[in-house]
């Protein structure tokens, strides 16, 4: 039987007995499990560089994917900090199954950015309900997807190069502009339709069972009821229906953090395991673990993920309070300063998490760069998907604020 099967089969029975987790600490737990058992074999699927459908259904059996959604429909109900703190507990056994969880998680939510009472309603009752798994097909780098209005329907076309957690998802969210408007309207559709096409050629350095490749939108069809948002096809826009991009902005720091905590660990056990003390030191030891510059090499490292780790945690509650208040509430000033306090928390995390991702083969020795010990995986992941936007940029807007006291101006990217 493969490893493939073995997750399959097996882990329903893990949590099929078992209650609902009512906290937040039964809902890290469960995400442990989750991520114990990912990591038995993250290495060699990411070579086999196949479809998850496997990982998804594990996400669904553990009842990850609902953890957001309200109690009444069997739903954890829980609040975004623990969401976040999910996503980072996965992303350190498998990355690209924290990022899907976390596109997930997003795309779940954004009902509650965009949409009206009832639509947020349905919604979320529809997906906790049946465990359904969300993708997106809004990469806004590439140009914009069509909407034409055919009476009560708005019909889509167009194609997007990225299109995360896709092929593997039960319901796909679609943005496009409507013909002769500057007007972007969000839906959500059912994935498995003749429309929606996924050419399944996501083939990148990390990342690789992410399911990030592109995809064609052809003629597929939403209601207008159904565009998120409208009400007798008008758009009553809100400071909140922007939060989108900080909140995703955030998810990818709670993965790089996932993934740089799990490059030290698994260095760790191998420097304690396997590394050997250099013997022409002229200060010979006995084991690697006692080499000072190994000992000062993890000291600096953990030293740098303790301060991120904190300023993310941080982050994540100050965040998880604006998405969790009224929505009419939330002020510019309000989203702005959250953005800015993202931007930083992300900066860091990416530059420490990729120093860490590399250091770690100074601090294990020469034989730890075998594919067979697979302490690659962790670099090239954080690599991969740390090139999303420019680093640059984030800074930028933290110095704006810092000496002008200039807010991020909310983007696609902001």
């Amino acid at each position: 039987m493969s490893d493939q099967a073995v997750v399959e089969t097996a882990t329903p029975s893990l949590w099929a007995s078992l209650p609902v987790p009512s906290s937040a600490a039964e809902w890290i737990a469960r995400a442990e499990q989750v991520a114990e058992i990912l990591a038995e074999d993250a290495l060699a699927r990411d070579r086999a560089n196949e479809a998850p459908y496997a990982e998804v259904q594990l996400l669904k059996d553990s009842g990850l994917v609902t953890l957001l959604g309200p109690s009444a429909f069997g739903g954890g109900g829980q609040e975004w900090v623990t969401a976040l703190a999910v996503v980072r507990t996965v992303s350190r056994a498998d990355a690209s199954i924290g990022q899907l969880l976390g596109y997930h998680y997003l795309w779940a939510w954004a009902v509650r950015l965009v949409g009206t009472e009832p639509q947020i309603a349905a919604v979320e009752e529809l997906y906790t309900t049946n465990t359904l798994f969300f993708g997106g097909a809004v990469n806004p780098r590439d140009g914009d997807l069509t909407i034409s209005e055919e009476g009560e329907e708005l019909v889509y076309n167009g194609r997007k190069s990225f299109s995360t957690g896709g092929r593997i998802s039960d319901l796909t969210v679609l943005e496009g502009v409507l013909d002769g408007t500057e007007t972007h309207i969000f839906a959500i559709v059912p994935t498995d339709q003749p429309g929606i096409r996924f050419a399944g050629d996501w083939d990148n350095l990390g990342q690789r069972l992410s399911e990030s490749g592109s995809v064609v939108i052809d003629g597929v069809r939403a209601d207008w009821a159904s565009a998120a948002g409208f009400e007798n096809k008008v758009y009553q826009p809100l400071t909140y229906n922007s939060l989108n991009v900080p909140l995703v902005q955030q998810i990818f720091s709670n993965i790089y953090l996932g993934i740089a905590q799990g490059a030290v660990a698994a260095a760790a056990e191998y420097t304690r395991t396997t590394t050997r003390a250099w013997p022409y030191g002229g200060d010979n030891k006995l084991a690697a673990t006692e080499e000072f510059y190994i000992l000062s090499g993890y000291g600096e490292l953990q030293s740098k993920l303790w301060a991120d780790e904190a300023l993310i945690d941080q982050v994540d509650r100050e965040l998880s309070a604006v998405l969790h208040a009224e929505r009419e509430a939330l002020t510019e000033k309000a989203r702005g300063d959250v953005a800015v306090r993202i931007a930083a928390a992300k900066l860091r995390i990416a530059e420490d998490g990729l120093e860490a991702a590399t250091k770690v083969f100074e601090l294990t020795g020469a034989r730890a760069s075998s594919n067979k010990v697979g302490l690659d995986i962790y670099w090239r992941n954080l690599r991969t998907h740390s090139l999303h936007d420019p680093l640059p940029y984030k800074k930028r807007e933290v110095g704006e604020y810092v000496l002008l006291g200039a807010l991020p101006a909310p983007s696609w990217y902001t």
